[in-house]
């Protein structure tokens, strides 16, 4: 009698371990940012990007960022994966991002140029922003003082990854802003925030979500 109770209870034992592991490494969803972007431009810019994998004094930081007057062409890859590592209990409070990976690379060519404001001015807008709460990505383009304008912008989101497109060629005023934060907690992984005065060529793609998913091709 006292065997067979012990044979019940490793049975038991048996199936709650394997899905107590299961359930454990669940909270231990990869988290990633690819980018790619190449733009030419004459005017007036004033552009940031930030990459991260933690908060404060921990993790690993990128800053890049340009201001000034001139014509600018400039390439951008970059790739950032985080895995959020915290367990249940800490649902309420901080919860940290241990970096994984982050590479980046930057190739440009920068003249100073001083800008000609255009005499004609126009009244002509354009905007989108559109947002993920499954991922927790955004992006946002706005155009003003519009002269000519010819986009061509992809959104595709769902609840694992987001993949933008931007590809833009504007004479007038540009904004873009992109962000991607895993968490209300995290910190975020990638935040990206520029406006442009002049002639602007923009290509741009961005997947932000479960690196298993994300498939941008070599530039």
């Amino acid at each position: 009698m006292r065997s067979q109770r012990w044979f019940t209870l490793l049975l038991i034992f048996a199936y709650i371990v394997p899905f107590s592991t299961f359930a454990y490494n669940d909270h231990y969803d990869p988290y990633g940012l690819t980018e790619y972007s190449w733009m030419y431009f004459t005017g007036y810019s004033n552009d940031m990007r930030i990459y991260q994998t933690d908060e404060g004094y921990s993790g690993q930081k990128l800053v890049t960022g340009t201001r000034g007057n001139g014509t600018i062409s400039r390439t951008i890859n970059a790739q950032v994966y985080a895995e959020d590592n915290d367990e249940e209990y800490h649902h309420h409070h901080h919860r940290d991002m241990t970096g994984i990976d982050m590479s980046f690379n930057e190739c440009g060519v920068y003249t100073f140029r001083p800008s000609q404001p255009s005499l004609v001015k126009s009244d002509l807008k354009n905007a989108l922003c559109a947002k993920n709460y499954d991922v927790g990505s955004q992006i946002s383009e706005r155009y003003s003082d519009i002269r000519d304008l010819v986009k061509d912008t992809n959104i595709n989101q769902g609840d694992y990854a987001s993949v933008y497109g931007i590809n833009t060629e504007i004479k007038g005023t540009a904004m873009i802003g992109s962000r991607a934060q895993q968490g209300p907690h995290e910190a975020p992984l990638y935040v990206l925030g520029g406006s442009y005065v002049g002639n602007m060529n923009l290509h741009m793609d961005l997947e932000m979500g479960n690196p298993s998913v994300l498939t941008l091709p070599c530039p």
